[in-house]
């Protein structure tokens, strides 16, 4: 299968691609624009100069919530595991 050129624009500097299909494509897009209003954002917010910094700043908040959502997902798991002994427990004392 032929890949995909795309090109995205961040920070105002053009990024040529390539991706496998379609959805890559319209995912790439989205994660651009996505990094682009979060760019606005810090600069309309906070006094930095720097691009850079700038960068660096959405680079920890999308990678933040990364994490956060893996120690959610993680306590989750934890708790039905939890749950499912104590019930697995229950069904052995009746049989």
């Amino acid at each position: 299968m032929a890949k995909l050129k795309v090109n995205v624009v961040i920070a105002g500097r053009n990024y040529p691609l390539s991706v496998n299909n379609v959805e890559e494509e319209e995912g790439m897009r989205r994660a651009a624009k996505n990094i682009n209003e979060l760019i606005a954002k810090f600069e309309e917010n906070y006094a930095v100069s720097d691009k850079q910094d700038v960068l660096a700043m959405c680079a920890l908040q999308f990678a933040s919530r990364v994490e956060i959502e893996k120690l959610a997902s993680s306590i989750e798991t934890e708790k039905a595991l939890k749950k499912i002994n104590e019930l697995t427990q229950k069904l052995a004392q009746h049989i």
